[in-house]
């Protein structure tokens, strides 16, 4: 195998990786601060399953900046009785990768 083949099979795995890597890590993140206590990815828990979030929110051009806004300071009424509660713990920039993995979940 040629350097520069070698080269460009090197690049498209690195790319998968790139494709696959925030995938996981964003489900370690909400492992990590302690969202999968109250949320699923496919079903209902205390709050609503991912999936269902996405859907809701499909197409929604504020979606993310509301979806980030409840994620720090918590919120309620959209999805029943039990309110969110505020995550102290989530930086702005975790937040948005939260939501932008929630909003994938199908």
């Amino acid at each position: 195998m040629t350097l520069q083949r070698s080269f460009l099979v090197l690049a498209a795995l690195a790319a998968g990786l790139a494709v696959c890597v925030p995938a996981r890590a964003d489900l370690q993140l909400a492992t990590a601060k302690n969202c999968m206590a109250c949320h699923a990815v496919g079903k209902k828990l205390v709050g609503p399953a991912y999936k269902d979030i996405a859907a809701k929110y499909a197409g929604q051009t504020d979606a993310v900046a509301r979806l980030e806004a409840k994620i720090m300071k918590g919120g309620g009424g959209v999805w029943g009785p039990v309110p969110m509660p505020a995550n102290a713990q989530v930086t702005p920039a975790e937040a948005k990768l939260l939501v932008a993995w929630v909003l994938t979940q199908k």
